[in-house]
């Protein structure tokens, strides 16, 4: 599987920051400490965390698509974070093959949940998963009792075994987004593999293909819709 074609740090970059950035660093539970960022708008209503494409194909938390929506989600008033997988960019260990992964995103989803209660003084936020394909397969095959739902964005599949992900039988709400031409997963199959999912609504990028070049405005508008039903 090949995400080199949306890889590395955007030569266009995304919208302009609603806020400033600022550095975070998960530590995953074997003690690997992942390279994060967050931008936290102020009043924010929820919160994303956003796992990156394939590393051994270029896939990094500054790829075109994840960067778009780092920026785009808060100016909605969205909160999100964006970490790098393990061995890739400045987070320490090595790839794992999607398996020890999962303590990264695990480790992402507790620093969101841990900013989302220090950062908000009224009501819990509602903190989401949001993993395009290495990082959907990745994302969704981790819970964490912090987390609102969690969304496929041209989640294969197959790196992950879709019958051992934590999400599929667990009641929380799944959204996964597959483009219309997804090169490794049509939505007719995504949709027979996820049959038995729980609390899962499917929804159809049309026109796009799994690399989703020229549809991150359209993907940020569906996260949008879906976070705000929460």
């Amino acid at each position: 599987m090949n995400d080199a074609e949306n890889s590395g740090r955007a030569s266009t970059p995304g919208p302009p920051f609603a806020v400033e950035a600022f550095a975070v660093a998960p530590t995953a539970s074997d003690g690997v400490v992942l390279e994060a960022e967050a931008a936290w708008p102020e009043g924010a209503t929820a919160a994303v965390v956003l796992s990156h494409p394939h590393p051994l194909y270029g896939g990094d938390m500054w790829n075109p698509l994840v960067d778009h929506l780092f920026r785009a989600l808060p100016a909605t008033g969205i909160a999100t974070l964006r970490y790098n997988f393990r061995g890739t960019g400045s987070s320490g260990g090595s790839h794992d093959d999607g398996k020890a992964e999962q303590l990264d995103a695990a480790a992402a989803f507790g620093a969101a949940v841990g900013l989302a209660e220090e950062r908000s003084s009224t009501t819990a936020l509602p903190v989401v998963s949001a993993g395009w394909s290495f990082g959907g397969d990745v994302s969704l095959a981790t819970t964490h009792d912090g987390l609102s739902a969690w969304i496929g964005i041209a989640a294969p599949l197959r790196i992950v075994d879709p019958a051992s992900m934590g999400a599929a039988a667990d009641p929380r709400p799944k959204l996964l987004l597959v483009p219309q031409h997804d090169q490794f997963r049509s939505p007719a199959e995504a949709a027979e593999i996820t049959e038995r999912w729980t609390n899962t609504q499917r929804e159809v990028i049309p026109g796009g293909d799994h690399f989703l070049m020229g549809h991150a405005r359209a993907v940020a508008e569906m996260i949008g819709t879906f976070v705000g039903g929460l």
